[in-house]
């Protein structure tokens, strides 16, 4: 059995200077691959140098919606070289987060819209972040007909309503931790009805860890239980989940 991890944080500061162990520790488990992903300056060459160095890993780099008052010009010159790097296989973490931020919100709209079509100009997938921002999420998405190039809603937390319009959009639908806490009722039914083709998993490692760790440090190879926390709720072996997401993460990717 093989697993994918569809969006981890490996070049974030808890696994600096480890990344040999954590990548051990995940192979025990059954990952053999993962997409790294950026948010900011830092973490975007982080994601590029651990991909440039390990050929399982992939890169993932953008501006996150946090830190939208920090972009500007110059960021995204750098931006517009990385992602035609050949180890970079999305456009993200992009998207909207209301959930601090209460003050510039069209801010991140308008750079959110901006890095989509950036993602289109290259041809590349996006990975999509929305916390508290499903519908202006959905707006964006479906304005800028992210059907030509596809995405992700990477650790989605929406009711299965939710998931048919993201779906309807093209997108694939990923699944964190959250999919094994016992008080996400949302996420459950969710997980239970995403068509096997458009199913993703992943960690966020180093947050949002799956039971029976939760309130640990989350990892890599924790995807093995966000794979049979989706496999016991779809009432399927956890082969099957890791076949499945394992093939679509390789199809959104165009990894081998």
């Amino acid at each position: 059995m093989e697993l994918f991890d569809s969006h981890t944080h490996l070049n974030d500061k808890p696994f600096a200077g480890a990344t040999e162990k954590y990548l051990q520790q995940a192979r025990d488990l059954g990952v053999t691959k993962m997409a790294i992903v950026g948010s900011d300056r830092a973490l975007n060459q982080g994601a590029l140098d651990l991909a440039a160095q390990y050929p399982e890993l992939s890169a993932i780099v953008g501006w996150h919606p946090e830190f939208v008052q920090d972009y500007n010009q110059a960021i995204e010159a750098e931006l517009v070289q990385q992602i035609q790097r050949p180890e970079v296989v999305a456009l993200g973490e992009i998207g909207l987060d209301y959930h601090w931020d209460e003050e510039h919100h069209l801010a991140q709209q308008k750079l959110f819209q901006h890095q989509i079509e950036m993602a289109q100009t290259y041809k590349l997938p996006i990975s999509v972040h929305s916390r508290d921002a499903l519908e202006d999420t959905y707006r964006i998405l479906k304005a800028s007909h992210v059907e030509r190039t596809g995405g992700i809603m990477h650790s989605f937390n929406g009711t299965p309503e939710w998931a048919a319009k993201f779906l309807d959009l093209g997108m694939m639908i990923s699944f964190s931790g959250v999919v094994s806490f016992k008080n996400a009722p949302d996420v459950h039914a969710s997980a239970k009805v995403i068509p096997a083709d458009r199913l993703l998993v992943e960690t966020d490692a180093p947050y949002l860890t799956p039971e029976p760790y939760r309130g640990k440090q989350n990892e890599p190879g924790y995807t093995r239980y966000v794979a049979e926390a989706v496999a016991k709720l779809r009432d399927v072996p956890v082969e099957a989940i890791a076949a499945a997401t394992f093939a679509n993460a390789k199809r959104i990717f165009k990894v081998n």
